[in-house]
């Protein structure tokens, strides 16, 4: 018969002779909708309803109307985060050790969730639910994420019926390298509005479910709604960038004070919390210079503007819930991935790429030319530690540690009806793989043993259930391991063990510390020395958890994992890509990887009754990257390293027919030198004073620029208006002796 469901009629020679079979009917209506609310970044003390002085008026509203949570606790790392959240899994028994990105071969990284832990999207979809996500993805390997695929692990193949939003770790706000179900799409020009991509993610939100109770209103929905909040870049419309103007020029030391004093009158945290010492590097405000205070005070004024911005579109989606009658009948979760980021460095960043190829920004520069441009398209700013710590208050380090400041994070709960004291704090210990349960607990559903055919990882959260309906009932949970980039820690009824791994080092030079957290909620007082048997019972329990969650082999790489791993196949090679245009945006891991290399790029094109004009490549964003093309009669290579512009040009006149434009770069030292030709012949070279090593998050278009242009020069996306017939990338080794010449010039004669 062709059909995918067990028919349980009777099938004769005529319909008149036959039983027919409709299915299984839906479940009566009146089911729970779910949605799930996922900021980035975000630490304990950012929300107002947590202690801070930022303006988060709608997210403070669902944590009067529900509950706050003061020990929920987080992976200390955004994709090992979300694969808890939706799976119910650690994560590293899914393969997400880390972030998405990278890929070490074991199978505890692999950068995508397991088949055998499949998500509550796909649990919640078997039973009629609609299933929707928006916004940040970072849960399929980077090297999967182009059109070319595969799409096994993009949202569509995990569960979800829609999806919109960006598969990488972060995006540029107003320029995003956007995803539409299993296909990328161009950001939408909306007459008479700037774009931002927060408001667009609630935007399709609003429209599917309000398409969905239109037209089916017996389906329940199920919406993962991840922000790119409060992940750098911090971008926001100018007016809420406005606002906030002068408003930290006290200093990061006062505010972290203030908030704290805040979080005690609204509890919390418990009246006998301590705030934490200083984290090592961060500076004390009045030590700062001039120059240092403002460019600090500026970004977190971008900071401030981003989360009230983000704030307003979750406002947005709950009005719409409200004013549809959905909001009584729908559980709304909301919490952050990990604590305050500690990627903007010591000082803060203008461009935090500036922070991952180690190249100082020239700040005084910065607060004489462009301080006024933070937060705007033309930044990807991240605060300094001093402003990240105070976002963490009263707790000690950040995302990636396994401390407080890197685990303990925001949730709120709320849901009509369901709640006996709306606006309680609850206590208990939970993490972010009690999510899942909580949310089938709460359905009436189990966790299944079999799903699409495969057999089924346990479930190793608990439902929160019990906690949020009596605030006296016990932790779901007596124990919980933790672990990131070598950080370990574990929670054991009540006492936590944590290590600060310096990457490099032998693990078992680590200094366990031990807390009671009972009594210690910032974890000031280490009682390794006076309970060293309770220590020892922890670390042994750390390894037991660790064999038994495939935690091993342990591994404290980070970000030279970037770009580790296999790239997409080519008949030329490992390090030679062959595009063919038109072809859709490629995202920046799966672009050819140029970063600190040398490399040669080379373009077909055919000249026919018009000259050549507009972008033959493009690579990165206006913060970095790098950009071929032609404009008014010159051939141009622009090379931006993090707003350091080289440019090579030379004027171009072509005769009718084949032609090979190509550029290449020969590294020397920190620099190199950036060469034009055409055909067999160079035109013009130019020194490269410095070449970095990541090219941003944004990745490559052929025949065009579609996003944020990487220069000045030119309105993206500039399309290029001759016969384009395919440009080819080869990449070369730090110290690479191929002639780059003899091989730019005899693609010429190559067909």
């Amino acid at each position: 018969m062709g059909m995918n469901r067990t028919f349980r009629g009777t099938i004769g020679r005529t319909y008149r002779e036959s039983t027919p079979d409709w299915g299984e009917p839906y479940p009566p209506s009146g089911r729970q909708n779910v949605v799930m609310v996922v900021l980035d970044d975000t630490g304990f003390a950012h929300l107002g309803c947590y202690g801070s002085t930022l303006r988060t008026p709608h997210i403070d509203r669902l944590a009067h109307s529900g509950l706050r949570f003061n020990s929920f606790h987080t992976t200390a790392l955004c994709s090992p985060t979300r694969a808890c959240l939706l799976t119910g899994r650690n994560h590293h028994s899914v393969g997400m050790r880390g972030v998405s990105n990278w890929n070490t071969g074991y199978p505890n990284m692999t950068g995508g969730i397991a088949p055998e832990a499949g998500t509550i999207a796909e649990i919640l979809r078997e039973k009629g639910y609609a299933t929707y996500a928006v916004g940040k993805w970072h849960l399929a390997p980077m090297s999967e994420t182009s059109a070319a695929g595969p799409h096994d692990n993009w949202p569509l193949q995990k569960g979800f019926d829609r999806y919109y939003g960006f598969l990488q770790g972060e995006t540029d706000q107003f320029h995003p390298e956007l995803t539409h179900d299993n296909h990328h799409v161009d950001p939408p020009n909306v007459p008479g509005r700037d774009y931002h991509v927060s408001e667009d993610i609630v935007d399709h939100s609003i429209s599917w479910i309000h398409d969905l109770i239109s037209i089916r209103p017996d389906r329940p929905f199920f919406l993962y709604l991840a922000f790119g909040a409060m992940h750098s870049p911090h971008q926001s419309p100018l007016e809420y960038r406005q606002r906030w103007r002068g408003a930290f020029d006290s200093g990061y030391d006062d505010t972290r004070t203030e908030w704290f004093i805040r979080q005690l009158e609204m509890g919390i945290v418990p009246p006998d919390t301590q705030l934490a010492p200083r984290n090592p590097g961060v500076i004390p405000w009045d030590e700062l210079t001039s120059a240092q205070q403002r460019f600090a005070a500026k970004l977190q004024e971008a900071f401030a503007a981003m989360l009230e911005h983000t704030d307003e579109q979750i406002g947005r989606l709950i009005t719409f819930l409200e004013d549809s009658g959905l909001r009584e009948n729908t559980l709304i979760v909301l919490l952050s991935d990990n604590g305050a980021s500690q990627e903007g460095g010591p000082y803060g960043v203008r461009d935090e790429f500036s922070f991952f190829n180690a190249i100082p920004e020239d700040i005084e520069a910065i607060v004489d030319n462009d301080l006024d441009d933070i937060g705007g398209p033309s930044s990807h700013s991240n605060i300094p530690w001093g402003w990240a710590q105070a976002g963490n208050t009263p707790l000690k380090w950040y995302k990636q540690n396994t401390h407080g400041g890197g685990v303990r994070d925001p949730l709120i709960v709320s849901w009509s009806g369901h709640i006996s004291d709306p606006g309680a704090i609850r206590t208990q210990f939970c993490h972010a793989v009690d999510i899942a349960p909580t949310i089938l607990d709460a359905l009436g559903y189990e966790a299944p043993v079999m799903l699409a055919g495969r057999p089924q990882l346990p479930i190793h959260g608990r439902s929160l259930l019990p906690i949020i309906e009596n605030s006296s009932a016990p932790p779901a949970r007596s124990v919980q391991y933790f672990e990131q980039v070598g950080h370990r820690g574990l929670w054991k009824d009540g006492f936590k063990a944590v290590t600060h791994h310096r990457s490099g080092t032998d693990f078992d030079e680590d200094q366990w510390e031990l807390y009671d957290l009972s009594t210690d909620f910032s974890e000031c007082n280490d009682l390794a020395e006076q309970l060293p048997a309770k220590l020892c019972e922890l670390v042994e329990t750390w390894w037991a958890e660790a064999g038994e969650k495939g935690v091993l082999p342990l591994d404290d790489r980070g970000i030279e994992l970037f770009g580790l791993g296999p790239r997409p196949p080519s008949p030329h090679g490992p390090d030679t890509w062959v595009f063919y245009p038109p072809l859709s945006h490629i995202p920046s891991d799966v672009s050819p990887a140029l970063g600190g290399r040398s490399w040669l790029i080379t373009a077909d094109i055919i000249v026919d009754n018009q000259s050549p004009q507009g972008v033959i490549y493009a690579r990165g964003s206006t913060n970095v990257g790098q950009v071929f093309f032609v404009d008014d009669g010159e051939l141009i290579f622009a090379y931006n390293a993090l707003g350091h512009i080289t440019r090579v040009s030379a004027p171009l006149t072509l005769t009718q027919g084949r032609h090979v434009l190509s550029a290449r770069l020969r590294r020397a030292g920190q620099g190199g030198v950036l060469t034009i030709a055409v055909d067999d012949r160079d035109l013009a070279s130019a020194e490269v004073p410095r070449i970095v090593r990541m090219l941003g998050s944004i990745g490559t278009d052929i025949g065009l620029d579609r996003l944020s242009p990487i220069v000045g020069d030119y309105q993206a996306p500039f399309p290029f208006q001759c016969e384009l017939r395919k440009v080819t990338v080869r990449s070369f080794g730090r110290e690479s002796q191929e002639d780059l010449t003899a091989l730019a010039h005899a693609e010429f004669t190559r067909e």
